[in-house]
């Protein structure tokens, strides 16, 4: 699978979207991460819907909107008009997680299922024939600059062992002090999508961008 590089936009300047996504462009990534969190699942506030059809006309880059919400399903339908390219949900959030991820689905985005450190791989075993992606939180959800929790590995890792078992074809995607040095953990445990928010907006961002890519050649 190919390696890509998810910005997250959580730590970019919030007065200059557009510019940062711009640069994020130029500097090589394939994927935006884009937080939606609602005070409520989460106890952080970001943002909505908006963003997501602000930024659209602004770049080609892949939007992976990642909801922190409590009852995703109710925002699928203005996600998907808005031009989001994929929803990841949480498993706790949504009491009819399969429905919920084939509503994703039927909407035209691609549909990804999220873990919380201390949640299972069991619980999402039904849903992984359906999903795109398979997002293993790698702190806890919320909040940006966290340090990274090297006991998600083993669900990375158990998660790339059933997907070859199985002959299933979902990503795995890891969030959550992703830096140059934690990512080559999460690239030998098998996850090829790569989320970094405050490392790559830390300084300047096509270097920081360069040194995640080159951890993973």
């Amino acid at each position: 699978m190919d390696y890509k590089i998810a910005p997250s936009i959580l730590s970019a300047d919030f007065g200059h979207f557009t510019r940062d996504v711009k640069r994020l462009e130029q500097a090589g990534a394939e994927v935006v991460h884009i937080d939606i969190m609602d005070g409520h699942f989460v106890d952080n506030l970001t943002f909505g819907v908006g963003v997501v059809a602000a930024l659209r006309p602004e770049t080609s880059l892949f939007f992976d909107c990642h909801m922190m919400v409590e009852h995703p399903e109710k925002y699928i339908t203005e996600f998907a008009k808005a031009g989001a390219d994929s929803m990841s949900v949480h498993v706790e959030s949504t009491p009819h997680l399969h429905g919920t991820l084939q509503q994703i689905k039927n909407a035209g985005m691609k549909a990804s299922v999220v873990i919380n450190p201390g949640t299972s791989v069991e619980l999402i075993k039904p849903v992984l024939s359906m999903v795109d992606m398979v997002l293993v939180m790698t702190v806890n959800p919320g909040f940006g600059g966290q340090k990274f929790i090297p006991e998600t590995m083993e669900k990375v890792a158990e998660l790339s062992a059933i997907r070859e078992a199985k002959n299933l074809n979902f990503e795995i995607e890891v969030d959550g002090g992703i830096t140059d040095e934690t990512i080559s953990l999460a690239k030998a445990a098998g996850a090829n999508v790569f989320v970094a928010g405050s490392f790559v907006f830390k300084g300047n961002v096509e270097d920081n961008i360069k040194k995640l890519k080159d951890q993973l050649n």
